[in-house]
């Protein structure tokens, strides 16, 4: 079995110490007014969710719809994939863009389904401030993932965007370096999309979630 910290680095799919994507609002003067809570609350959801996977037994297809309700309400998935995609994004078709974004939000869900098991043990901890992202208006929460005995665990840092007055999570950012799970990820798609196109990279995020539903 993984140790609790390298399933949290294959849980957000980072690999490599990259530069943390930038993220820019359009509602600055309302993200400087926001309550902590309002910030942190989408975070808090997908914690909640893993929490409750790993005190689960159901099957992988039902704790996937645990997860995917969280995932859905916390994260702005269209901003990660763009981010994730890089300029070849604005290129895309309508139909690409939507075909992509349904299977990157399987392989979103199951990514984490598949690294927080029933009775694995990861606890979550959100630090109630949150502070300003050098970027725009964005707001950065600040979390740990540890056991019971490696508390506070590994530092994960949620970029959050306020998006028509909703909150968002638009990347996630890993230890002390702030690896950029949307950076790492447009690394990893990249040579897949200049070989392949869209059918070959959403042939291999396919795979993925196939592969993680076996784990």
């Amino acid at each position: 079995m993984k140790s609790l910290s390298l399933r949290v680095v294959f849980a957000l799919g980072l690999s490599v110490p990259l530069l943390p994507v930038a993220h820019v609002t359009t509602s600055s003067a309302l993200a400087q007014s926001a309550p902590a809570s309002a910030i942190t609350a989408p975070v808090q959801q997908i914690y909640a969710a893993l929490e409750q996977v790993q005190a689960s037994h159901a099957d992988f297809a039902q704790r996937s719809k645990i997860v995917a309700t969280a995932v859905d309400q916390a994260y702005d998935l269209e901003a990660v994939l763009k981010a994730s995609i890089g300029l070849r994004y604005n290129a895309l078709s309508a139909e690409e863009k939507q075909k992509l974004l349904s299977v990157f939000r399987d392989f979103t869900v199951a990514r984490y389904v598949s690294s927080f098991k029933p009775d694995s043990g990861a606890h979550f901890t959100v630090t109630p401030t949150v502070t300003d992202s050098p970027i725009g208006g964005s707001k950065i929460v600040q979390t740990h993932i540890g056991s019971a005995d490696s508390m506070p665990g590994t530092e994960v840092s949620y970029i959050m965007t306020n998006e028509n007055g909703a909150w968002k999570i638009t990347d996630v950012l890993l230890g002390d370096s702030h690896i950029s799970q949307a950076a790492a990820q447009r690394s990893d798609f990249s040579a897949t999309l200049a070989s392949g196109g869209v059918p070959a990279l959403i042939s291999v995020l396919e795979r993925k979630v196939q592969n993680y539903s076996k784990d």
